[in-house]
């Protein structure tokens, strides 16, 4: 029982989204339309009384009940008109307030381990509001159902009111089944509730393979390989899984409605038969049989079904949403951190790691096992290594995506975790390997490198001439404000390369205003040789003010670096500048040797995809 009250409290704090002035006017109506049962008994009752008292011949006293009657029909009519946009409205704000919520839990999550895990994404699949399910609903809806419901209340103490005083007998003949009724149909939709519950990742699975037949982003693949039916097949699979037991459990649902029946109907058939015998041999009047026929009937009306499946339909949601914080873990400092001003020149931290292991969420296997690592400030710093050495994983922490298992990762001998994921954050670009695409104007895609601040299109110019961009530029229709996506109007697509010129502008565009340190995750991976050598002319301009963290797999980028480090098997295993890591001749001198044996025979290992269209 307490923990249906709290849910129930639960849902009544989320209309605090409404507004006043919206939630007034609704509690208002709602309390007029509680009314109409009551009202429209007592009205016919009257009507009856004067008819049966032939005012109807005379035409005495009759048009009174009739106008009365007459009000209350429209008022029944006219009121949920009303209501039904400023319902709607209401659900709105409150499902927006969710979602919103929801966004930002998820993004001030400082690390990105939990937002993997199976756990937290049915929770977020759960508070996202979105019904995909025959028993969800919107945190709206319940919240809006649960407000109507303390309304129904209302109206069946008037009409039980009513109904005492006919005969108080009738009272309890009538709630009791109702009441009864209503906890057989909640017990029969909680359990529909608890099987889809357990279809979410089926559901979650079904549409990856959706999105992979659908969407342009797979669709080379999906043609290419021939997997259109494949796709379809797995989809189709998993829509089965997901809706196949509570297709078995609505069938069982729909043989068991007759204990609805026998609970509601004896007890109602009991009633009016009583109630009529009464007016049939005079021991009450038609007028208060009418009364009381008018009353039951709404008395079962109000405390019937549906408010039941808005209400439990909506509570998973809103309970999925208070659980996220918890399982998420302890959210960012990004709230209450201040952002500095554009043009800082603050010096670059010394960042160390000092006996840093990871082992990804759910797994054993050490990625990096006891990593000692020094970043001086204002330095050139590469790190090369083979495929699962760990270069993308030692980023992820260093930009605190990940916590290390062990260990722990300073910047002037303070734990950045201790510093606060945002405020560090502040301090740092980052271009990763798998950059994202925004479908927006190349000068927001450009500007967002710093978001947190205002956009300075003057430092934007100055970092698309710095890698070259701004040819690319120059040739777009509508310039930097063209869209960089095929799917905007006036929008186009970008090669490989370019789209690594606008990330790499991005980062460089953070160097200019406030960034201290850059992170470069395998900056020239689609560009040629001559490109390459720019790109790492336009990073080491920064050598001295700013700190460059480079993973590559060219070694021919990292010659000029001023200290380059070899990960190999969760160690690192050689440091030095490039002349004494060749002079040792050890595994980096043997991967640069084949690699440029590689160039010299003509082979080109740049990765292409496609070109401006």
């Amino acid at each position: 029982m307490k923990l249906v009250v709290s849910q129930r409290l639960m849902l009544l704090r989320a209309l605090r989204h409404v507004g006043a002035q919206l939630l007034a006017v609704i509690i208002a109506l709602r309390t007029l339309h509680s009314l109409v049962p009551p009202a429209t008994a007592l009205v016919v009752s009257l009507l009856v009384q004067r008819l049966a008292g032939g005012d109807i011949v005379h035409g005495e006293e009759v048009w009174v009940p009739l106008t009365l009657l007459g009000a209350v029909i429209l008022a029944g009519r006219l009121i949920p008109e009303l209501l039904a946009p400023l319902t709607f409205l209401a659900e709105q704000r409150i499902d927006g307030a969710q979602r919103s919520e929801l966004i930002r839990l998820a993004v001030s999550s400082g690390t990105i381990d939990a937002l993997e895990r199976p756990d937290v994404q049915k929770l977020i699949r759960l508070a996202r509001a979105d019904r995909e399910f025959w028993t969800e609903r919107s945190p709206g809806q319940g919240a809006l159902a649960q407000l109507e419901l303390m309304y129904a209340y209302f109206g069946v103490f008037a009409s039980a009111a009513v109904l005492a005083a006919f005969a108080w007998w009738l009272v309890p003949l009538m709630v009791v089944p109702a009441v009864a009724a209503r906890r057989v149909m909640r017990r029969q939709f909680l359990e529909h509730v608890q099987l889809e519950g357990g279809g979410i990742m089926d559901g979650l699975r079904s549409d990856h393979w959706k999105r992979l037949a659908t969407e342009w982003t797979g669709g080379k693949e999906v043609r290419t390989f021939g997997l259109a039916s494949w796709a379809a097949d797995r989809a189709e699979h998993f829509i089965v899984a997901k809706f196949a037991p509570t297709w078995a459990a609505a069938a069982t649902s729909a043989a068991r409605q007759w204990k609805i029946a026998v609970i509601v109907g004896p007890p109602l058939i009991i009633a009016y038969a009583l109630v009529a015998w009464d007016a049939a041999s005079g021991v009450n009047s038609v007028a208060a049989a009418t009364a009381v026929f008018t009353a039951s009937w709404s008395m079962l009306t109000m405390l019937g079904f549906a408010d039941v499946v808005l209400i439990e339909g909506a509570i998973p949601g809103v309970r999925a949403l208070r659980e996220l914080p918890s399982v998420i873990g302890e959210q960012s400092s990004s709230a209450a951190s201040a952002v500095s001003a554009p043009g800082d020149d603050r010096t670059p931290p010394l960042i160390r790691f000092e006996d840093v292991s990871f082992a990804y969420p759910g797994t054993e296997r050490l990625i990096l096992d006891r990593v000692n690592l020094e970043i001086r400030p204002g330095e050139l710093f590469a790190i090369v290594g083979l495929n699962g050495a760990g270069k993308s994983t030692l980023i992820k922490l260093l930009t605190g995506l990940y916590r290390p298992t062990s260990g722990r990762i300073t910047a002037d001998g303070a734990d950045i975790a201790d510093i606060g994921l945002a405020a560090w954050r502040q301090r740092l670009c980052a271009v990763f390997q798998d950059f994202i695409q925004y479908q927006l104007p190349a000068v927001d895609n450009v500007t967002m490198g710093r978001a947190m601040l205002p956009a300075r299109t003057e430092m934007a110019q100055a970092a698309a001439d710095d890698t070259g961009l701004s040819q690319i530029i120059h040739e777009l229709p509508e310039g930097w404000e063209t869209p960089l996506s095929r799917s905007r109007r006036g929008g186009i697509d970008l090669s490989g390369g370019q789209w690594q010129k606008v990330v790499l502008t991005r980062a460089l565009y953070a160097l200019r205003t406030e960034a201290q340190v850059a992170v470069v995750d395998e900056p020239t991976a689609h560009l040629d040789v001559r490109a390459e050598a720019e790109v790492f002319d336009c990073l080491a301009k920064y050598h001295g003010s700013r700190t460059v963290v480079l993973i590559t797999h060219r070694l021919s980028t990292v010659r000029r670096a001023d200290r380059i480090v070899l990960l190999h098997d969760g160690g690192i295993t050689e440091a030095g500048t490039h002349d004494e890591l060749m002079a040792q001749a050890g595994q980096y001198a043997e991967m640069f040797t084949m690699q440029a044996a590689r160039f010299e025979r003509g082979y080109d290992d740049r990765l292409e995809m496609g070109g401006v269209s």
